[in-house]
């Protein structure tokens, strides 16, 4: 796959390596639109672990000070985002009701991001070749670097690789669960410290 550009976005006036690692001061997460309806397009046997692994790395962000941007896509016909991700929000967070398939379209949605004063974003949820994609180039296009975390995103087969593709050629780093734990953490001290807080197992097929 294509690896982030480095000349693409600038912000700030200066421009942003996508060769850096991802930095957790400078991170948010965007989970979009986890419903039980578009989970039912994927096969069985994918749904509960990629449930498990976008609340695991919920709980990460939580820990580390992350500030997380949840959608939810058009909620009263498609169904508020699973209550085992609500669960993990931090008190009193909204969901937001997307109506747009790209987050960057909707006013609401675009002013959170912006108001939680992070330049990079951390994308995970459904659907890779759509919602996420939208929603990972109109932060592109707004100047943010942008990572998705490609088994913490989903879609129904055979569109996964795909969306992923789509992304790394407009400069979207591509990454996966054990790899952001590891840029956010950063430190043996971090990860020491972390890891008795989660407070859970580890989601099947996770090594860290």
């Amino acid at each position: 796959m294509t690896r982030w550009e480095t000349g693409r976005p600038r912000y700030g006036g200066s421009k942003v390596s996508g060769h850096s690692l991802i930095a957790r001061a400078a991170s948010c997460l965007i989970v979009i639109d986890v419903q039980q309806y578009f989970l039912d397009k994927l096969p069985l046997h994918e749904r509960g672990p990629l449930v498990a692994r976008i609340a695991w790395l919920m709980r990460v962000a939580r820990l580390l000070d992350i500030p997380i941007v949840a959608t939810a896509e058009d909620m009263a016909q498609d169904g508020p985002m699973v209550a085992a991700l609500v669960a993990e929000l931090p008190a009193g967070a909204q969901v937001f009701d997307k109506m747009v398939f790209g987050l960057m379209g909707q006013a609401d949605i675009r002013d959170a991001v912006a108001a939680t004063g992070r330049r990079e974003c951390v994308l995970v949820g459904l659907e890779t070749d759509v919602c996420v994609a939208h929603s990972a180039l109109g932060l592109l296009d707004a100047g943010y670097r942008v990572a998705a975390v490609s088994d913490a995103t989903g879609t129904p087969p055979p569109h996964q690789e795909a969306g992923l593709q789509r992304m790394a050629q407009a400069g979207v780093t591509i990454t996966n669960t054990k790899g952001i734990y590891y840029e956010w953490v950063r430190d043996l001290a971090t990860d020491a410290r972390i890891r008795p807080q989660l407070n859970r197992d580890l989601p099947a097929g996770l090594t860290l």
